[in-house]
């Protein structure tokens, strides 16, 4: 494969796969539909990883599993090398996945009726994970500033100062719009939760999905004592597209609250690998590393078709700047606007209803922004995670939705 500018590939992202037939919940649309919903890549994963896992499966015994040492050395080997964090052997905890874990966690750190702060427009499962565990969500709604995100630190203050507030979920990177905070910002937010006792768990699922030459920032390596009041979760699957295989880990350097997390995975059964979990992670971190470069840069090529397109083609729909995720943050409100200048009963319209529409005219299956919280209204999201040629359809089709929303 060649990339642009002549650059030789060693991978290619431009196959099309069809996915229909696997029982994909991305995929499981009617036949003329074409979902870009989902954080889920139509991408093989690396070669290196699927050779692994067909070495495991031509075993042909598929016992119970255990956490091996080769598992510690390379979620140690990947966060030192590329995100200079140093984890201890000790700090870290198998688990099922990402949301297991945050669910997990809210169970055992808080009580029924208890506060947990959330900085929206955010991912729709943290609220899931707060709601259907009978805890009440405070929702921090991010300040947009018509190009990107920042947080709303004298309302985050409010909400945390709260005496029954007890857990912070935080993002990092964030999605859906796909901001990586920076260490000043971090720092920030690690010392208001300090000052109100407040937990911190970190989802950093998202965090090897930066643009090239760019990088996240571990939260727990903001200072020491932050480091002791934080939860954080990382995990292979986003960024290797191997999410179906159920495997992740928890970091927590404290001991006292490390020990609460490992009782709670255990206790709800998602603290002990399957057949293929360990094996999944320990090739992708020692052996996916140059796929991930190429990958990487073929998203960013993608992100630069969508903004050009929507630049030169739809003029009302903005991409927000971003840095990380596969997501693309559409901010929808001049749509919206010209809506309302024509109709005062669509004064109440959102990107759910929005969404809604461009899926039933054109097939064109997005994540209407409404589901992600306050802020998220106007907004819908795209992922960009798929061949070139498949995501030039969704774009001609994004266009067809919104011409025809406009004069609907």
């Amino acid at each position: 494969m060649t990339g642009k500018g002549g650059i030789a590939l060693q991978y290619c992202f431009d196959k099309i796969i069809d996915r229909r037939s696997t029982n994909s919940l991305k995929w499981s649309v009617k036949k003329e539909e074409l979902p870009m919903w989902v954080a889920d890549m139509d991408f093989e994963t690396a070669p290196e990883i699927k050779e692994e896992l067909l070495k495991r499966a031509e075993h042909g015994v598929f016992g119970y599993a255990d956490i091996t040492g080769e598992w510690y050395e390379a979620y140690i080997g990947w966060w030192k090398r590329r995100h200079h964090f140093e984890i201890h052997k000790d700090w870290l905890i198998y688990s099922a996945g990402v949301v297991p874990t945050m669910s997990s966690v809210v169970r055992k750190l808080t009580t029924a009726a208890e506060n947990v702060v959330i900085l929206t427009p955010v991912y729709n499962i943290f609220y899931n994970s707060i709601l259907n565990n009978g805890r009440n969500v405070l929702e921090c709604e991010l300040l947009y500033d018509g190009d990107e995100y920042h947080i709303n630190f004298n309302e985050l203050e409010s909400h945390l100062s709260n005496p029954q507030t007890t857990l912070l979920i935080f993002c990092n990177p964030h999605n859906p719009v796909g901001k990586i905070w920076d260490k000043e910002t971090l720092l920030k937010v690690g010392e208001l939760c300090l000052q109100y006792h407040v937990t911190i768990l970190s989802d950093e699922i998202h965090c090897d999905l930066t643009e090239p030459e760019c990088e996240y920032i571990p939260f727990a390596t903001v200072s020491e004592e932050i480091s002791d009041i934080i939860i954080t979760c990382i995990a292979p699957t986003k960024t290797f597209n191997i999410a179906g295989l159920q495997t992740s880990a928890v970091v927590v350097k404290n001991p006292f609250l490390r020990h609460k997390v490992w009782r709670g995975l255990n206790t709800d059964e998602v603290g002990e690998p399957n057949a293929f979990a360990v094996t999944a992670a320990v090739a992708a971190f020692t052996r996916g590393e140059l796929w991930l470069e190429e990958l990487r840069k073929y998203i960013f090529e993608n992100k630069k078709v969508v903004k050009d397109f929507l630049e030169q083609e739809i003029e009302e729909v903005k991409v927000v700047a971003s840095q990380a995720t596969y997501l693309m943050w559409l901010d929808c409100r001049e749509v919206f606007l010209n809506k309302r200048k024509h109709s005062e009963k669509d004064a109440a319209e959102n990107s759910e209803k929005l969404a809604g529409f461009i899926r039933e005219k054109t097939g064109l299956y997005l994540s209407d922004g409404v589901q992600y919280g306050k802020g998220g209204e106007q907004f819908l999201r795209l992922n960009v995670a798929c061949p070139r040629e498949t995501l030039l359809e969704g774009l001609q089709r994004l266009k067809r939705g919104v011409d025809s929303y406009k004069d609907s």
